[in-house]
């Protein structure tokens, strides 16, 4: 297998470069966690690529993209007549990874039912094919990946926690590409010369200084898959205008009500916040703590951690709410608005419980 390299020089990169050299020989399970696009599976090749494993397989598969029947005979194996259509015996990713890596993308997808069965398999290093009453033995390097909040889900009862921490031994968290975009100029010259060799006969141009400012500002919100697809599309138009006028808005405008606070003298920046958090400080504290309680418990409750996540978590459903309300709460249309997938907005939708006002 052609291992792809991890290409950037942000200091979150090398930390991950740093990780993946201590952790490769220890075959210790790891969890890659991350938005969609930023390269969780190019992570887990190199993991691979840097392990002792590479004489044996690396045995791809998506926990999301697979019916709950169809995963788990996918995943274990099955005889013949198991179930209808068995017509003959056939092995399962486990066996098939025996001695190598199994890449378990979208984990947090992968239904409840089948969760029990994957922890035991990951504690007893055991399985049975459907349809056989023999147990098999497997040596694998699990490796998952997910962009979920796995912690969130199992809050919501969605995934187990006995097996969120059998795969979170080792964590590795990759930031999206708008929070390193250091990295983009290396990665741009990277599938240049790649996509250059695929398609010999393109006339697409390297971007100019101009351009490259262009591309090193915009937010990427499907990170580094869609700065590939848009190197792509360049090689072909030649165009890195038409390339642009293509990309989605950087901003969505004239949706989300902001005012403008200035920060601290000389820091050029510029700070945005919702218009419910601008309020004094006991006013605002007091909407993620309960200030009534007794000293020593109440700064047991301040927790920076907890106070972020739960004002991140009202902003985001205010934002939803007003989104959807405006756009007649059309999701497909509010996705695209909020530049997230329509599965990621009906998950947020479910998270914080956000309904359709009654008519």
């Amino acid at each position: 297998m052609t291992t792809t390299p991890l290409i950037g020089v942000s200091k979150s990169l090398l930390k991950i470069k740093e990780l993946i050299n201590h952790v490769a020989n220890t075959c210790l399970n790891v969890l890659i966690t991350g938005e969609t696009g930023v390269g969780k599976e190019v992570v887990a090749q190199n993991l691979y690529g840097e392990s002792p494993r590479t004489a044996h397989s690396f045995v791809k598969i998506n926990c999301a993209a697979l019916p709950e029947t169809l995963l788990e005979s996918e995943l274990y194996g099955y005889e013949k007549g198991a179930f209808t259509g068995a017509h003959k015996k056939r092995p399962g990713k486990f066996q098939a990874a025996h001695k190598g890596v199994l890449f378990l993308d979208e984990i947090g997808d992968m239904p409840l039912s089948l969760q029990s069965k994957m922890l035991h398999v990951l504690q007893s290093g055991e399985f049975s094919p459907l349809g056989s009453d023999q147990d098999f033995k497997t040596d694998v390097w699990v490796i998952a990946a997910t962009n979920h909040d796995l912690e969130q889900r199992i809050k919501q009862k969605q995934f187990r926690e006995d097996l969120f921490y059998r795969l979170n031994i080792i964590k590795i968290d990759i930031p999206p590409l708008r929070e390193r975009k250091e990295d983009i100029p290396a990665l741009v010259e990277y599938y240049f010369r790649l996509y250059k060799s695929e398609y010999p006969n393109s006339q697409g141009s390297k971007p100019d200084p101009d351009t490259m400012t262009r591309l090193c500002n915009y937010p990427w919100p499907g990170n580094v898959r869609q700065l590939q697809n848009c190197i792509k599309k360049q090689m072909v138009l030649n165009s890195w205008e038409k390339i642009f006028d293509e990309m989605p808005a950087e901003e969505p405008q004239g949706i989300v009500p902001q005012i403008s606070v200035q920060a601290k003298p000389n820091s050029g920046r510029v700070n945005t916040v919702h218009p419910d958090f601008v309020n004094d400080q006991t006013g605002l504290i007091s909407q993620f703590v309960d200030l009534s309680t007794s000293s020593d418990k109440l700064f047991e409750d301040i927790s920076l951690k907890k106070i972020k996540k739960k004002a991140s978590d009202r902003v985001e459903k205010e934002v939803i709410t007003f989104v959807l309300d405006k756009v007649g709460w059309n999701r497909s249309r509010a996705a695209k608005i909020l530049k997230v997938s329509y599965k990621t907005l009906l998950y947020k939708m479910t998270e914080f419980d956000i309904d359709p006002p009654s008519k």
